[in-house]
């Protein structure tokens, strides 16, 4: 008989004198189980099998179970079909199956395994059965399994391992995030490894590094196999992280790749140094860019398709530097894109006062901040509100980051002439509805913008300025006048974006009431709010952050805005004024964050100043 993994005597052992390894002591959070006062064992019906149990036990309807065995996929677990189709929740699934096979349930996310019991069992096996090794206790493994009724995959393990195997039941969902998080990270360390040993005993590949370069020989390295696959395995990895930017950047004596996550930089590898020039051309060729050409900027796309259903897009931009051509690649991973105003950040009056000002039948609605502040995202959330089919939309962008099914979308290409006010001036021959021109960078196409405001187009575009109401200055300063930025101008908006607290590992931290009221909060909030942080997990790469959210700020054009404006008010006086009319200020909106628990003081203090 395999011990109890729950019996609180041996919450830490480890092995016996057999030479075991592995750790049960970070697994212990049970549900309801066999020795619990409130399990109730369900008798499988083996005939009837798992519906008519749920049927029984009143958990799903007739409808609902010929809904999901009609579409139940080879292989896949009929509880887990239901809980995806909604009629289930994953935790009455749990439940459920603990009392039906007998065994005790487990949050996989507050399990720590480690590397020797993951080791225990094949990655492929793993996914097969839907399982995740957790702990050994001496001759026996503990492994969740979404189905612990799976007795082939006990087999498995059992033959694979040598091991007894002992069954507790875990929700398919964690599951598969469990191996994601335990197996990719192993097995992109080896494949890293395994590759990097593969082109130091490869001759074939070495590029010269001095600018005299054998072109012929070039393009025969950017084919290698090696180097083919160590370029995907970037690109492929970089899409698995989230990451929003990949950097490839050559220097005098060091190579290194970094990422770009939640909007800061981390080193991820340094391939060898005379890998630089094979893998820059690689990703030329992948861009159809001249890989001759080595003395001039560049800029090409690649589309990488992943599995049947998921395309990413790579923008790529290539610059020559002392030591070499560093490249750029911007990740236009459209699934992990969020198009809905209401769930990337706003808070309740700025989203109702943004919503109210896009959807108005004309006028000009700005969106402002430094490259990197998810301005394109907001504007893209925008039209996707606004798109219907009696609306004719129109973009100008540079370049045309994502496809929207019914926009019509125009990229810019300055060298041959079709710059952002020639393609606004075409737009006003097609009989448009809504105009969104990706930046307004000078006075012809700012005037263009004002002027299709003024005649009936609603018209939403953006500028590089640090708050709300600078943009004002900076389109006077283009040479607009102050009587026709008045008649066009419905709504500007500035914003950033913050790092999200990581949801696993938030904690509170204390911080003194004096600090709170210097970062801009009142005296009263100061001594009841509780400021969070993330310890740092696995699941955040240990940064404590997972993800990001935008903080805005919302200035409406009001007639007091307006007003202002003409009596030739200063960008500070504007600030004042809009305040005064209830407008909440980026840092505002930082401390609303904070207050919620969703970032940390410090990240706003990062990307704000002080009113």
């Amino acid at each position: 008989m395999a011990t109890d993994p729950r019996d609180p005597k041996k919450p830490g052992e480890t092995g016996t004198a057999n030479g075991s390894s592995g750790q049960a002591k970070d697994w212990m959070p049970v549900k309801a189980g066999p020795g619990s006062k409130d399990f109730t064992p369900v008798k499988a019906d083996r005939a009837g099998g798992m519906g008519d149990i749920l049927l029984r036990e009143k958990l799903v309807n007739m409808t609902q179970l010929h809904e999901a065995q009609q579409i139940q996929k080879e292989g896949e677990n009929l509880g887990y079909t239901l809980a995806k189709l909604g009629y289930l929740e994953e935790s009455q699934l749990i439940s459920f199956l603990s009392r039906q096979y007998g065994v005790p349930s487990i949050n996989l996310d507050e399990c720590e395994i480690t590397e020797d019991v993951v080791r225990l069992v094949p990655r492929e096996v793993a996914e097969r059965h839907v399982l995740m090794p957790i702990a050994r206790q001496g001759s026996t493994l503990i492994v969740a399994m979404s189905d612990p009724g799976n007795i082939y995959a006990m087999d498995d393990i059992k033959f694979l391992t040598g091991l007894n195997v002992e069954a507790v039941v875990a929700s398919e969902t964690s599951i598969r995030k469990a191996i994601e998080r335990y197996y990719g990270t192993t097995r992109h360390d080896e494949t890293l490894k395994s590759l990097f040993d593969e082109i130091e005993g490869d001759q074939d590949v070495t590029v010269a590094g001095s600018d005299d370069v054998d072109m012929d020989e070039l393009a025969k390295a950017t084919e290698d196999a090696p180097v083919v696959r160590l370029v995907n395995m970037i690109m492929v990895d970089a899409v698995k992280r989230s990451a929003s930017d990949i950097h490839i950047e050559a220097y005098e004596k060091d190579f290194r790749v970094r990422y770009r996550m939640d909007g800061v930089l981390y080193e991820i590898m340094r391939p060898p140094m005379r890998l630089r020039n094979a893998i820059t051309s690689r990703i030329k060729i992948m861009s159809q860019l001249d890989i001759a050409e080595r003395r001039l900027p560049q800029d090409g796309r690649i589309r990488l398709v992943l599995g049947r259903d998921k395309e990413v897009d790579f923008r790529v931009s290539v610059l020559p530097t002392l030591f070499g051509e560093k490249v750029v690649m911007r990740v236009l991973d459209k699934s992990a894109l969020k198009l809905d105003l209401g769930a990337i950040g706003f808070e309740e009056v700025p989203l109702r006062n943004f919503r109210e000002a896009i959807h108005q039948p004309w006028g000009m609605v700005l969106v402002t901040g430094p490259t990197g502040s998810g301005k394109s995202t907001t504007l893209y959330s925008a039209l996707t509100e606004l798109n219907t089919p009696s609306e004719n939309i129109s973009t100008a962008e540079d370049p045309v980051e994502m496809n929207i099914p019914g926009v019509n979308q125009v990229h810019v290409k300055e060298e041959i002439g079709l710059t952002f006010a020639a393609a606004l001036r075409s737009f006003l021959r097609q009989d448009p509805d809504i105009i969104m021109v990706g930046e307004i960078r000078d006075f012809e196409t700012a005037e263009t913008a004002v002027k299709a405001a003024l005649t009936g187009h609603l018209v939403l575009s953006t500028l590089h300025t640090n708050d709300a109401p600078s943009t004002i200055n900076r389109l006077l300063n283009m040479g607009i006048e102050p009587f026709l930025l008045t008649a066009s101008l419905i709504l500007i908006m500035a914003q950033r974006l913050v790092r999200r607290i990581c949801k696993e590992c938030k904690e509170p931290v204390e911080v003194a009431p004096e600090v709170l009221m210097e970062c801009g909060f009142s005296e009263e909030d100061a001594k009841t709010i509780q400021p969070m942080k993330g310890k740092g997990c696995r699941n955040c790469n240990e940064t404590g952050y997972r993800g990001r959210t935008g903080i805005y700020e919302v200035m409406p054009c009001s007639d007091e805005i307006k007003e202002a404006i003409l009596q030739g008010f200063s960008a500070m006086e504007l600030k004042r004024e809009a305040m005064r009319l209830g407008m909440l200020t980026l840092r505002g909106a930082g401390l609303a964050k904070i207050k919620s628990g969703q970032t940390t003081i410090e990240e706003v203090m990062r990307v704000t100043r002080a009113d």
